[in-house]
């Protein structure tokens, strides 16, 4: 019954590093998985394109791809930077519950977590420490909450990745048959086994990131035509709203009957100063 002799020594002891032992991992290499629309459109634009004696071949597919990355940009940007559709911590006041005239027998949720008025369909976010309405879920990659005001510009985010990868993986495909047919080294200015190298690797990213955003479009586009967010789905809330289907449901996302300005991540945009509230656990910015 008695402890090993080493286990009081093993809970004093300080865990250091052993000397001559780095990290594995380079510096740079977050950044690097940052911006890896620039690493494409490196292998797109100067790898495939610009070596390519078809002149109207090369300027073509660089607007299109480049207009594709500059959308994917900017809707991954209007979805970081886009109100989610928060709910105001603290509002849970006397003044603000006589405010609401509630009729008699209504019944109205606090958060206990945020000390809010909980509309209805909001969830608490842990990550962001707020409710959010029609909350579907916090993506990493935007470091966002998905939610009521933001949704269109995360659906419009993946599906031009999806298609600019799309792009790529055609574009490498024609590159191989050219440079299959003809001599390697004419076909590109570098040498064959970079090129070849960096063609696979412009093939193995294209399709992780085709893979995944298409899914995530697949199913943003699902939870839309259903009026059903992802929590909802997973918890299996029953409707207590009287739900918006196909295409009602893509209207009250999107703004409006169907046209090309649901492919516009540029509409409702309004540039104002960056502005710093302070809060508790950080600034906030608000564009």
């Amino acid at each position: 019954g008695r402890p090993p002799p080493t286990a009081g020594r093993e809970r004093g002891r300080t865990m250091r590093p052993r000397p001559g032992r780095r990290s594995r991992r380079r510096p740079g290499t977050d950044m690097a998985d940052r911006v890896w629309f620039i690493r494409d459109d490196f292998v797109v634009t100067f790898v495939m394109l610009l070596p390519s004696k078809d002149f109207w071949y090369s300027v073509v597919n660089g607007v299109l791809f480049n207009c594709l990355a500059v959308l994917a940009l900017s809707s991954h940007l209007r979805t970081m930077l886009t109100d989610p559709g928060a709910v105001p911590k603290g509002n849970a006041t006397k003044e603000y519950l006589e405010s609401l005239q509630l009729k008699p027998g209504e019944v109205i949720y606090k958060c206990p977590k945020c000390c809010c008025i909980k509309p209805e369909r909001a969830h608490h976010c842990s990550i962001c420490k707020r409710c959010i309405r029609k909350m579907d879920h916090h993506c990493p990659w935007v470091n966002n909450c998905v939610g009521e005001k933001n949704q269109r510009f995360f659906v419009l985010f993946t599906m031009y990745i999806a298609l600019s990868s799309v792009h790529a993986l055609i574009l490498c495909g024609l590159q191989f048959i050219s440079c299959v047919r003809g001599q390697w080294t004419e076909c590109s200015d570098f040498s064959p086994p970079i090129t070849v190298i960096l063609l696979i690797f412009l093939c193995l990213e294209g399709l992780l990131f085709f893979t995944f955003t298409a899914v995530m479009f697949g199913t943003q586009i699902h939870s839309i035509c259903n009026d059903e967010t992802e929590i909802e789905r997973l918890k299996s809330e029953k409707p207590t709203w009287e739900r918006r289907l196909r295409w009602e449901g893509m209207k009250s996302v999107f703004g409006g009957p169907p046209s090309l300005l649901w492919m516009n991540p540029f509409v409702g945009f309004r540039f104002r100063r960056l502005q710093l509230r302070p809060r508790r656990g950080g600034p906030e910015f608000s564009v």
